[in-house]
């Protein structure tokens, strides 16, 4: 059996002022910091531990992963969290090869493949302003439905084609492993890790809805099938 932890990040700004977000590099905002602590306190009270941790390359995932793994030194058995760079991005000088103790130390990957769907022209925008101007209905389309693109974004199906190969490839394989993982990334790209995991339709994904803040854990077998679901949200 093995353990799979799945948070939303916290409140970031933007969610406070109800805009479009997708890959802009937006902090939390106050409440999201404390929606994560909220969260360690939870999964340490649950006796949850994690073995490895997966972000999204933005930092309002990262905060709330670090966040949850340090707030409750419970959580990753008193070690340290450390991020791994990708040793082919080469934006990192190459000096990406620190090595330390595995025993002390928590690995964080930080990954594009699990960003927030890109909302293209109307990242940036009040979503209550773009209903306005759009109707509620296409906006919510444009937000939550299968296959829709917003004006030169991603379909959640654009964020799927990315989200789920890294899933299988490098997530599922610690899984498999017996590793508990926490993966702290954002709104959608975890809708599309939900429709693998619980093998929704293109019809039934509109109404997945995540909290920010929130931990879903999933126990699975060595196999990667789902035996569990417990969501942290009292």
């Amino acid at each position: 059996m093995a353990t799979l932890i799945l948070i939303r990040h916290g409140q970031s700004l933007w969610n406070a002022a109800n805009k479009f977000t997708g890959w802009v590099d937006v902090p939390l905002s106050e409440r999201g910091r404390a929606e994560a602590t909220i969260a360690s306190c939870k999964l340490r009270e649950a006796g949850y531990r994690v073995q490895v941790c997966f972000t999204s390359m933005l930092m309002r995932a990262l905060e709330t992963a670090v966040i949850c793994l340090t707030e409750c030194d419970e959580i990753c058995g008193g070690r340290i969290p450390i991020i791994k760079h990708a040793a082919d991005d080469p934006e990192w000088h190459g000096w990406d090869q620190y090595e330390g103790d595995p025993a002390l130390e928590l690995p964080i990957f930080p990954s594009a493949s699990l960003d927030e769907r890109y909302y293209g022209e109307l990242q940036g925008l009040n979503k209550a302003e773009m209903a306005a101007k759009y109707g509620a209905e296409q906006i919510q389309r444009w937000r939550r439905s299968f296959s829709e693109r917003p004006p030169g974004g991603e379909s959640l199906e654009d964020t799927l084609h990315r989200t789920l190969p890294f899933f299988r490839d490098r997530i599922l394989a610690h899984l498999k492993q017996g590793d508990n993982v926490l993966v702290a990334a954002h709104g959608n790209s975890l809708r599309s890790i939900i429709m693998f995991l619980e093998q929704l339709s293109p019809e039934e994904v509109p109404g997945v809805e995540l909290k920010t803040g929130v931990p879903i854990v999933y126990d699975l077998d060595l196999d990667g099938q789902v035996t569990d679901k417990v969501i942290l949200d009292n």
